[in-house]
């Protein structure tokens, strides 16, 4: 049997580009008016926020006053549609 070549790897140093930072602000979420609340980064500059709550979840751009809410049934049907 001829002898495979091993084929050289190269490793590439991979960057981080998106961080969050969580706030969690009760130890359950059973409780209405209860959430977390995500700070989302992009190469250390803020893009936006997501507060996951009991029965939504917001997302809130960098520059915008009020956020966008989802329920979980719109949230799901958006991921469906989107992916």
């Amino acid at each position: 049997m001829a002898k495979k070549k091993k084929r050289a790897t190269t490793k590439t140093a991979s960057r981080r580009v998106h961080s969050a930072n969580a706030l969690v602000q009760v130890f359950g979420l059973s409780k209405a008016g209860t959430s977390i609340q995500l700070n989302i980064y992009a190469e250390q500059e803020k893009i936006g926020t997501l507060v996951i709550g009991r029965g939504s979840l917001t997302w809130s751009g960098k520059q915008w006053k009020h956020g966008r809410r989802f329920s979980w049934s719109q949230f799901a049907a958006l991921m469906e549609r989107d992916g």
